[in-house]
């Protein structure tokens, strides 16, 4: 006989048992920038001003061309994380879900992975057209979603100095390529 045999028709106890249907979160938030936003905010937009510099400077080489690839595809990765942060906030949002922050999710993720796509299928111009949209709707979005309550209050003042630092260097790439 085994030393622990379970009978499937028994319920076991777990600490769920004892936990609420629901529970009530308060959130206190300051409208400053936290410095750890501000080190993984502005840290991500490097590699889109550093790519932007290398591939105009070294235009028509392979080390140009590589830093013009990297740069999409890191443009594509952020872009896709990003959606992955307003799908993460919606799960603490009050009441649930919004359509706008599911909307966005949605939008964000498949500028993200188009532009991924193309970038694999060589459209590079099409790529950074997706991604300029993309990143430029954040710009404006998260702004109006931290002053609804579904985006912190830093939102609001981070994305506007933050995202178009992105726009910049793909805006570089894309008159490179046009």
């Amino acid at each position: 006989m085994p030393l622990l045999a379970l009978d499937p028709c028994r319920r076991i106890r777990t600490a769920m048992d004892d936990q609420p249907d629901s529970r009530t979160l308060r959130v206190t938030e300051p409208r400053a920038v936290p410095w750890l936003s501000i080190v993984f905010g502005y840290g991500p937009m490097v590699p889109f001003l550093a790519g932007a510099a290398v591939a105009w400077g070294w235009r028509g080489e392979a080390l140009g061309d590589a830093a013009l690839l990297l740069t999409l595809l890191w443009g594509s990765a952020i872009l896709l994380f990003l959606s992955g942060v307003r799908r993460g906030l919606s799960f603490r949002t009050e009441g649930g879900a919004t359509l706008a922050q599911i909307a966005t999710m949605i939008g964000l993720f498949g500028l993200g992975f188009a532009a991924l796509v193309l970038t694999t299928l060589d459209e590079v111009v099409a790529a950074l057209v997706l991604l300029i949209l993309g990143f430029g709707a954040l710009t404006i979005l998260d702004p109006i979603a931290a002053r609804r309550g579904e985006a912190p209050l830093f939102f609001a003042r981070l994305r506007p100095v933050q995202i178009p630092l992105a726009i910049l260097g793909l805006g570089a790439l894309l008159a490179l390529k046009l």
